[in-house]
């Protein structure tokens, strides 16, 4: 088998952040995420925010905004648990922390390995979603980041970081 013959079998494949929203399992591409944080932060408040809006946090000087993912899905709200993390994500050139239930790991995934979303996907519209991503038996909803947040809602969650500051 020559060189060429070896570099062609080797599959593309992506790293994953996956992580938890009640018994779903969500995956995000690793090159997106900035840090994982536990949601032990205290998160401000923020007046007239959209209602999936948590608020504002402080991390080391720059200020993030807090999505409740499961606010932003429609899903049931709970109760946080000790397990509970904030991603804090790269979206269109800025910070957004994603509360989510639990960070499962990080793994990584043959690119052949994601199938195109099906219309409706356990209870988050598929508008939100890339893909979904098979592992052995499990089923990993991709999210699609440049779709979580409208650009009208990046928009206020700037002028929410701005609002914070200026106080």
């Amino acid at each position: 088998m020559s060189l060429k013959d070896k570099v062609e079998t080797v599959e593309e494949s992506k790293q994953l952040v996956i992580f938890k929203l009640g018994d779903e399992e969500f995956g995000v591409d690793i090159l997106q995420v900035r840090e994982i944080e536990k949601l032990d932060q205290q998160v401000t408040r923020v007046p007239k925010s959209p209602a999936f809006v948590e608020g504002v946090i402080n991390l080391r000087g720059d200020i993030i905004p807090i999505v409740d993912l499961r606010k932003r899905f429609g899903l049931v709200v709970r109760q946080t648990s000790n397990e509970a993390r904030i991603i804090i994500v790269d979206i269109d050139d800025g910070q957004v922390g994603m509360v989510v239930d639990s960070v499962v790991e990080v793994t990584r995934i043959n690119v052949s390995a994601i199938e195109t979303a099906p219309p409706i996907t356990k209870g988050v519209d598929a508008y939100f979603l890339s893909g979904v991503a098979k592992i052995n038996e499990r089923l990993i909803i991709m999210l699609n980041l440049e779709r979580a947040l409208s650009p009208e809602e990046i928009k206020e969650l700037d002028a929410i970081k701005v609002e914070d500051q200026d106080e």
